[in-house]
């Protein structure tokens, strides 16, 4: 049919941005992981050692899961890609299907698809292609990137299908949102915990004894029992289809049935209304991130409290040589020690803040592409205030993570006996946010001149910089091409001093970009979507 051919093309080209992104993201990090190891562990010796320390540490399942097999290079891939590639692609499978379902229906583009000689179940079938086709494209990237490495074809094939294998089920997951939510952000707040909680479940299963059985509850964990190079299990795989396609059937029976642009969840219709923050556009921005801003808080403060419990965790007993010698490439520290081992988890902390900021230009992205701002330019409302607005509550949104990450953290490292102090500790926090600042700026950049790319570009360097600056000087980088990714200029807090010529560079750029980008925005042309 013409017009679901339509619709098709439509839901994949306006998601091209966001999957050429997820997909380079995912390429980079199984490529670097396999040529990584192959080179810091060349001989079964290594690997053995590497082996012996890392099987059973805590630290690492908390992020990767439990290896199976640690002494091939697959196998070693398929601990390290599989265990956070299926985390990215369950969010992209999430992202992808609220916003070809719920953000276009909120649009009120879908009122117009439907007015027409298309039918509900017609339209929600090819915007459900249009998601299928990007997990193909992830699918493919992701094994070209292991057959590049020099990983069996048949092997990298699967071990891509396991690590793309919950994109489906949190797809499924977010085509039901979209039909209980009458709004793409309450979608989204439903399918993040939805994701949040299977994370959990499989965090339990690999770090508590006794309950290695919630790690069938969750796909997360399905994805761990697929084991690539390691024993396969290819049965495991009817879970997911069960799953999906569970989901994605009661979506499209609630989809066919419903009114347009309304939800199950429709809330109270008869509450007084509310009218705080609604004195200036920053204070509406504020109101509406106040729901998202306290998950972030939330989520960041759970973490930071494990990161604390497991900042004893590594000791040099438990730590190879040629591991230790790697990561000193890494910040030139010592990770044998409770501070050592916080100040790289805030690596990652500093990599999230950055992935806060492009949501917030996403967000802001989204106001413009919805014609909300046509409106309210109408209004005496200025466009550099508007945007200055936006960035500084960004900016502050983001300092209020550090410091739940700071406090947090210092609450799960007192109850070990680390000895990492407080101030210490807000110390780190605060230098997490010179880099973030600088991205939450570079993305107003690209939002000021190429406003329909500007969430891709926003991810895209934030994701770039960290894997680079991650394994760059694992594979021997030149030092002036290290020094290209902001990464690379953070010190690592607490166990290194904080760079405050560093930070002064990575602010003073910030503030110039963001200048320039206010500028910009304030001459040019608005663009919907």
């Amino acid at each position: 049919m013409p017009a679901a051919s339509a619709i098709f093309h439509r839901a994949f080209t306006d998601a091209r941005t966001r999957t050429i992104s997820f997909a380079l993201l995912l390429g980079l990090v199984g490529f670097v992981n396999v040529i990584g190891y192959r080179r810091s562990y060349p001989t079964l010796s290594d690997r053995l050692q590497f082996a012996k320390s890392f099987g059973t540490n805590r630290a690492l399942e908390l992020f990767y899961g439990i290896p199976h097999d640690l002494l091939s290079v697959g196998g070693y891939a398929a601990w390290r890609v599989a265990g956070v590639g299926s985390i990215i692609a369950a969010v992209w499978g999430l992202l992808a299907t609220v916003r070809a379902l719920r953000a276009e229906e909120e649009a009120g583009r879908w009122e117009l698809i439907l007015a027409g000689a298309v039918s509900r179940t017609s339209a929600y079938l090819s915007a459900l292609a249009a998601v299928a086709a990007g997990a193909v494209v992830l699918w493919f990237v992701l094994f070209a990137s292991f057959a590049a490495a020099r990983l069996a074809p048949g092997g990298s094939a699967y071990l891509a299908l396991a690590t793309i294998a919950p994109a489906a089920v949190f797809a499924g997951v977010g085509a039901l949102t979209s039909q209980l939510a009458a709004t793409r952000r309450l979608a989204l707040e439903l399918g993040t915990a939805a994701l949040a909680l299977a994370f959990l479940l499989r965090v339990v299963a690999d770090m508590a004894n006794g309950f290695g059985w919630l790690r069938w509850t969750t796909p997360l964990g399905w994805s761990e029992e697929l084991r690539p190079f390691a024993h396969p299990e290819p049965a495991v795989l009817l879970l997911f289809v069960l799953a999906s396609v569970a989901s994605f059937a009661a979506a499209a029976a609630i989809a066919t049935r419903r009114d347009v642009g309304a939800g199950l969840l429709t809330g109270r219709q008869s509450a007084p209304p509310d009218l705080r923050l609604l004195g200036s556009p920053t204070a509406l921005a504020l109101r509406s991130e106040v729901a998202s801003l306290t998950a972030w808080a939330f989520g960041t403060g759970v973490f930071a409290v494990i990161v604390g419990l497991l900042s004893t965790s590594f000791t040099s007993a438990n730590l190879p040589l040629r591991l230790r010698e790697q990561l000193r490439k890494l910040g030139d520290a010592s990770f044998a020690t409770p501070a050592g081992a916080i100040g790289l988890y805030f690596l990652f902390f500093v990599l999230a803040f950055s992935l806060f900021a492009c949501a917030q230009i996403t967000a802001v992205r989204r106001e413009e592409a919805d014609g909300r701002l046509e409106t309210l330019f109408a209004l005496p409302a200025s466009r550099s205030r508007w945007l200055g607005g936006r960035l500084a509550l960004a900016t502050a949104g983001a300092a209020v993570l550090a410091l739940s990450a700071a406090l947090c953290t210092w609450i799960g490292a007192a109850t070990q006996h680390a000895g990492v102090s407080l101030p210490r500790l807000v110390e780190a926090g605060a230098n997490c946010l010179p880099a973030v600042i600088l991205f939450l700026a570079l993305g107003a950049l690209a939002f000021a001149f190429v406003p329909r790319a500007a969430s891709g570009v926003a991810y895209g360097l934030v994701s770039i910089a960290f894997v680079w600056q991650l394994f760059g000087s694992l594979l021997g980088a030149p030092h002036w091409l290290l020094g290209l990714s902001p990464f690379e200029h953070i010190g690592l807090v607490p166990v290194r001093p904080f760079r405050a010529d560093a930070a002064a560079v990575m602010l003073a750029i910030a503030v110039t970009a963001a200048v320039v980008a206010v500028a910009r925005f304030r001459r040019r042309d608005l663009m919907s979507s």
